[in-house]
């Protein structure tokens, strides 16, 4: 009967375990119910005969402005699949997969969600689609009227990675628990500590807060056992009443709409919960509360006394707003204990964090580099395109800079012809961009932006490699640097760049690195490069296209009013520098020269009325063909000189050219789009 539902609520067929065996999807042991196999439906390829033919798109991120978010489900959708489920739920705890799982692309490592107190196996409903994309999604399922104790879920759930990781022992297994479900999940790390094992925790209870849980035990003994048929009785909520159709009929998306924004999400949920309260009644009977306490005690005080077996890698994700189960110093010495632990904090979030709007466990999970199919993160193979809607929270996230410097950006054709486009990049990787780096890197968000939007290059900058360092104790918050990782940033080291050459991409290089990114008053524009030929070798071993380019504007929106040279003479300041500084590493250690001065600080600047950014991509320079001769070293550095020479070029040729600008400063470019629409392109001077 329960394989039934589950196939009725997901539309997906039950199987036995001997059947998924057979079927080359081996299962745990026979004890287990059965996973259930979801077998992805194929559309129809033709209508009337005619086959339809995909529309070619020159960029999927064209239309990024319209993108819709990823994540649509909520609440309301968890409890309408929840609703015969937990109908005539029987049986033992199983494993299943959801339909929308069903599309993960090869290798794939294995995900295991470890559900909370509902025990449904639901609890990632929201994130089932994109999930299925990266991972192969099971999810564990616990009957309404099932008692299994503490110690043996965590026994099956042990048989499932045993035999998971006989079949695939080179691939990660991600465990993914939810208060009761992380503890599980806890458990099961300690008592398998030399299985690859990585572990996503929201909000694991560390611990039971008897201030609540005691009244509750108590009022729930007293309360009689017809308490959910009474409530359905009392206020009417029954299965097919007008009223349920009427709560059901404000959830609809209309009415949201209508009732607008974040305020009508909220209505949405308050409706679907009380139109769904039969459901809550059957999935939270009084015996099942009462045993569920039972469970969550018996699950923290386990996984408290094992925790300092665990050896997997760990992501706790903490709400701001869960003071039930949560307690802050346990929180701190859990991180403390586990060896390789990531704690991400979300403020404004509540108990049930899988099911805000703001989390995306998939975001999440590239945010922290969490991902990988293999012993440890590959900042190539691992990682993930952005999707058009986190590209779209990218540009939002960076609109007021975008929207005030109104950035021109020039390309250099074939035939020397500057042009008012990125036409003139190539678009066959490898290429490798070598050019200015504004202070702070300003430049960056509107440049990988618009090359995605309008050409679909991808540009993976090479960047210091303490942006991708998850150090609870960084004087900075991490997730600051979060940008980098979802737009495809990776640690510049020489492995990183002959590796990405050799897979032809589009490869970002800043020669001048920490100096030029945090110059000093009066030194902007001014190349801080190495003096050795660090990269012509690289790219004339892969035949890459160098493109030169430069970028101004950054005087023309702040002046620099306490720079690194400043806040030496300040003690508090300087000890902060120092200690960021040590934090962060020189990468030019030894250098004697002003690109081995890489201290870390963050200037003080002044705003000014914004002026207007400017990017010159210059003629890609072909060393295809070149490698013998380049292996020369007064060769290679004349090259080196002549790369560089065009980088000062391109940024001398911005500066002139925009003084002749009539839409240099904000006003004109206010004016402008009031008369000609919002969306209209800005012109520029003439070329």
């Amino acid at each position: 009967m329960a394989a039934t539902v589950l196939g009725s609520v997901f539309g997906i067929s039950p199987v036995s375990t001997e059947r998924v065996c057979n079927a080359d999807f081996r299962s745990t042991k026979s004890n287990l119910r059965g996973r259930t196999q979801a077998i992805k439906s194929v559309a129809p390829t033709n209508h009337g005969g005619v086959r339809r033919v995909a529309k070619l798109v020159e960029s999927p991120y064209s239309k990024v402005e319209a993108a819709r978010p990823d994540l649509r489900k909520r609440l309301s959708d968890f409890l309408e699949e929840a609703r015969d489920l937990v109908g005539d739920d029987d049986g033992p705890p199983r494993w299943f997969s959801p339909l929308e799982c069903s599309s993960q692309a090869p290798g794939s490592p294995l995900l295991l969600f470890i559900p909370g107190i509902d025990g449904t196996g639901l609890g990632l409903i929201r994130h089932h689609k994109k999930l299925g994309e990266i991972f192969d999604v099971w999810c564990l399922h616990i009957p309404v009227r099932d008692r299994t104790p503490a110690k043996d879920l965590v026994k099956l759930i042990e048989r499932t990675v045993k035999s998971e990781n006989y079949r695939f022992p080179n691939r990660p297994i991600y465990l993914v628990g939810e208060s009761i479900g992380a503890c599980l999940a806890l458990d099961v790390a300690s008592r398998n500590p030399n299985i690859d094992l990585a572990l996503i925790l929201a909000n694991p209870a560390t611990d039971v807060n008897n201030f609540m849980s005691q009244p509750l035990s108590g009022m729930l003994n007293v309360l009689p056992d017809g308490v959910p048929t009474l409530l359905e009785e009392i206020f009417g909520f029954k299965q097919g009443d007008p009223l349920t159709a009427m709560l059901d009929a404000l959830t609809n998306e209309f009415y949201v709409h209508q009732m607008g924004g974040v305020g009508g999400g909220i209505l949405r949920d308050i409706f679907a919960v009380s139109a769904n309260l039969p459901t809550l009644s059957r999935m939270f009977p009084k015996d099942t509360l009462l045993w569920k306490l039972e469970l969550l005690k018996s699950a923290v005080a386990s996984a408290n006394s094992h925790i300092h077996a665990v050896r997997a890698e760990t992501l706790i994700l903490l709400s701001g707003r869960d003071q039930w189960l949560l307690n802050v110093e346990d929180i701190d010495r859990l991180a403390l204990t586990l060896p390789k632990c990531i704690v991400r904090k979300m403020k404004d979030s509540g108990q049930f964090l899988y099911f805000e709007d703001g989390v995306d466990l998939v975001t999440i999970i590239k945010c922290t580099c969490f991902y990988r199919r293999g012993k440890s993160h590959d900042h190539l193979s691992d990682y993930i395109m952005p999707t058009t809607f986190e590209l779209k929270q990218q540009i939002d996230d960076h609109k007021l800079l975008i929207d005030a410097t109104s950035p021109v950006m020039l390309s250099t054709l074939a035939n020397g012809k500057v042009v008012r486009s990125l036409e003139g990049l190539p678009s066959e990787g490898p290429v490798l961009y070598v050019g200015y780096h504004m202070l702070l890197g300003f430049e960056l968000a509107p440049m990988v932006s618009q090359l995605l939007k309008e050409r679909n290059i991808h540009l993976r900058g090479l960047a210091h490699p303490m942006l991708f360092v998850n150090n609870q104790d960084a004087l900075v918050d991490t997730q600051m640097f979060d940008k980098y990782k979802i737009m495809g940033g990776v640690p510049v080291s020489n492995f990183n760049i002959y590796k990405l050459l050799s897979l032809k991409s589009h490869v970002l290089l800043y020669p001048g690195g920490v100096r030029e990114a945090l110059h000093r008053k009066g030194e902007e524009y001014k190349l801080f490069w190495p003096e050795q030929p660090e990269f012509v070798r690289v790219a004339s071993k892969f035949g890459a296209k160098i493109v030169p380019f430069g970028v101004v504007g950054e005087d023309d929106i702040f002046d620099i009013v306490l720079d690194g040279n400043d806040q030496k003479n300040i003690p508090i300041l300087k000890d902060l520098m120092a200690e960021a500084t040590k934090q962060a590493g020189n990468l030019r250690e030894g250098d004697e020269s002003e690109l081995g001065n890489q201290d870390c600080y963050f200037p003080g600047l002044l705003p000014k009325i914004p002026g207007r950014f400017y990017y010159y991509f210059g003629k890609p320079i072909e060393t295809a063909g070149r490698e013998q001769e380049l292996k020369d070293k007064e060769k290679a550095q004349e090259f080196y000189l002549q790369v560089k020479s065009e980088v000062e070029e391109c940024i001398a040729y911005l500066k002139m050219k925009r003084e002749s600008d009539p839409y240099r400063n904000l006003l004109p470019r206010v004016l402008y789009q009031a008369s000609h629409g919002f969306s209209s392109e800005i012109p520029t001077f003439e070329l």
